[in-house]
């Protein structure tokens, strides 16, 4: 026989389940999203103490005014990565997997909002054209440069260096001019804070050198690649020498190789490529 139930005790019941899921819901809204975006209604307070976050916790990487230096410029209108503002938060909040975005541990959710809306409010700033023609920036990559010796576009290219098949959205301008006149001054790091294509050194207890960019180290071992694409592994125990090189680069400086004129037409190039296919 099934019990009975009085309507009274159905209807406490019913709000006692209407109570919880509203509490398991809230918190989810609160810390993780919102259901609109505070970024409309912000004040002028709000974008300042943005701005001052922005040059405080991203401008090593997005530059001081947003227009890019190891990572991508943020003054355009619309963000690959981060096409609404929800996106954006959670982004800045949590990081980027896969890239040298790391978490913003360090900042509350209403300051993260704040600093969102700061770098919305750089799309609204008119964009500095760029100086060089790309299509003569192709055929000076492609010949007089030979980079596709060491780099990827597209699929096709060699694997030394790092693939630029997206380096336009990746990295900004003043970093692409820097990587060409003098590679190694400003490299870029990954989310944990490690230098990446870092240059080392090492001499072997027989006097043997090789120089060569880290694949992969450990506490006992190191895994090198040299100019010529050759691979080494190390026991660091057989070795007298290890001299790590933050600004050092298996990449040539073009200064000498380019003209000015040449140098924006790879750079106008270079800032072109963002992962079209």
């Amino acid at each position: 026989m099934l019990p009975s139930f009085k309507p009274n005790f159905l209807v406490a019941v019913l709000s006692v389940v209407n109570a919880l899921a509203l509490f398991v819901t809230i918190p989810f809204a609160g810390h993780v999203v919102l259901a609109e975006s505070p970024i409309p209604t912000q004040t002028p307070d709000d974008l300042e103490r943005g701005r001052r976050l922005f040059q405080g916790q991203c401008a090593r990487c997005h530059g001081m005014d947003g227009a890019g230096g190891t990572g991508p410029g943020l003054n355009r209108s619309v963000l690959g990565r981060a096409p609404d503002d929800q996106a954006l938060f959670s982004a800045i909040k949590e990081g980027i997997r896969g890239t040298e975005m790391p978490a913003a541990w360090q900042m509350i959710d209403r300051e993260i909002w704040q600093v969102a809306g700061y770098v919305r409010s750089l799309g609204h700033t008119a964009r500095v054209p760029l100086p060089g023609e790309p299509e003569r920036g192709k055929r000076l990559y492609e010949t007089k440069g030979q980079c596709p010796t060491c780099h990827i576009v597209r699929g096709r290219g060699g694997s030394l260096g790092p693939d630029l098949t997206e380096i336009g959205a990746r990295r900004g301008v003043s970093h692409l001019r820097s990587a060409l006149l003098n590679p190694g001054s400003n490299k870029a790091r990954d989310s944990s804070g490690y230098i990446s294509f870092l240059v080392i050194r090492v001499v072997a207890q027989n006097g043997r050198e090789v120089r060569g960019m880290r694949i992969n180290e450990d506490t006992f071992t190191l895994q090198l690649r040299d100019a010529d694409n050759r691979m080494y592994s190390f026991r660091k125990d057989d070795l007298k020498e290890i001299n790590r090189e933050s600004s050092g680069s298996l990449m040539p400086s073009y200064q000498s190789v380019f003209s000015p004129t040449e140098i924006d037409d790879l750079i106008a190039y270079l800032a072109s490529l963002r992962g079209e296919r």
